[in-house]
């Protein structure tokens, strides 16, 4: 897969309209006191002025840490949560504020695989019928539904004959295939995989990874692709954004992320991935980060990681920890080649 030109801020496509365009995202959720007069007493602060693109037949990585919000911002794109504020665009139709009926409409094209293929799976209904679903909903399930849902389940690697079993009589790697086929079963353009390896063994992760490819190059979808693992999404990703904490942190073609990170928390995220050579392993420099990750109820100010940084926390004077505490670092390109969020960037080879 060939990654597309990237802009001038880094969000995607240089040339043409992307195909998915996501501006200032921001989801925050209020936290309510217990007792009978209950109130507002804080805001979860889940995503923060987040901005990407997703241009036709690209596929973008979105990684991090659990809890940095980038499953809440998955679900925000797709409108399944309202958003707090912000636009994200599809074909020019910012789906933030479109009606509920032409938000159901839209939705044949934005379709979601999620983490866990048995929850996300009826277990009351046959195979055939999970997948038949969504073109009964749409009033697409007509006189050929039925070889519709055959050819689905070949697309995805699974015997026809096998339609009128339960989800529990497949195995993992099996149901998550039958979630993939129920997605596409729209011919979607746009395909949100929220998680959809992690709960699977690494040699089944391998097969559904593949058949994810196919998928892209046989159908031309486009993929946002979430995942806290960095060696699942670079196999997978042309372009990779690495949230902390609600915010974007660094985003960049793939191979220049892998080749020279620039921002603390993705080289602590790269250095983290086991090389197969020993002797390469043992020499490699390790980049590690302390402490927990902060309360998204109140996150610190200016640089959110300055918190576990290494960079702060034994590299930088007075006058740059300074910085770092009171200025917000914005997501902009500083000579590295990619844009990245942090006052002192610097690449370094760690692969």
């Amino acid at each position: 897969m060939s990654a597309p030109a990237m802009g001038t801020d880094g969000t995607g496509a240089a040339g043409g309209a992307p195909l998915l365009s996501v501006r200032n995202l921001v989801k925050h959720f209020p936290v309510r006191s217990t007792g009978l007069l209950r109130r507002d007493v804080g805001v979860v602060h889940a995503v923060c002025d987040v901005s990407f693109d997703l241009a036709a037949g690209e596929t973008l990585g979105l990684v991090g840490e659990s809890g940095c919000g980038k499953s809440t911002t998955a679900r925000a794109v797709l409108n399944l949560l309202p958003a707090t504020s912000g636009t994200v665009e599809y074909r020019g139709r910012d789906l933030t504020s479109v009606p509920k009926r032409e938000m159901r409409a839209l939705r044949r094209d934005l379709q979601i695989v999620f983490q866990d293929p048995y929850a996300s799976l009826d277990p009351r209904l046959p195979v055939n019928e999970i997948i038949a679903e969504p073109l009964r909903i749409h009033g697409r399930y007509d006189a050929d539904g039925r070889a519709r849902v055959r050819d689905l389940m070949r697309a995805v690697g699974l015997n026809p004959e096998h339609g009128n079993r339960f989800p529990h009589e497949f195995s993992g790697g099996q149901r998550q295939r039958i979630g993939v086929a129920r997605a596409l079963a729209l011919r979607p353009k746009v395909l949100v995989l929220d998680e959809p390896v992690s709960a699977l063994d690494v040699s089944i992760q391998a097969g559904v990874l593949n058949l994810l490819d196919e998928l892209q190059a046989q159908l031309g979808l486009s993929y946002l692709f979430v995942s806290h693992d960095l060696s699942v999404v670079r196999h997978i990703a042309d372009r990779i954004a690495v949230m902390y904490l609600g915010k974007i942190v660094e985003t960049g073609p793939a191979d220049q992320l892998f080749t020279g990170p620039a921002h603390p928390y993705t080289q602590a995220l790269i250095s983290a991935i086991p090389l197969p050579d020993p002797r390469k392993e043992r020499a490699r420099e390790r980049i590690t980060v302390v402490g927990d990750v902060p309360s998204p109820l109140s996150p610190p100010g200016g640089c959110r990681f300055r918190t576990r940084c290494p960079t702060f926390a034994h590299e930088l004077e007075e006058a740059g920890r300074r910085q770092c505490t009171d200025v917000v670092p914005e997501l902009v390109e500083r000579g590295q080649g990619h844009p990245v969020a942090c006052h002192f960037a610097e690449r370094k080879s760690l692969l």
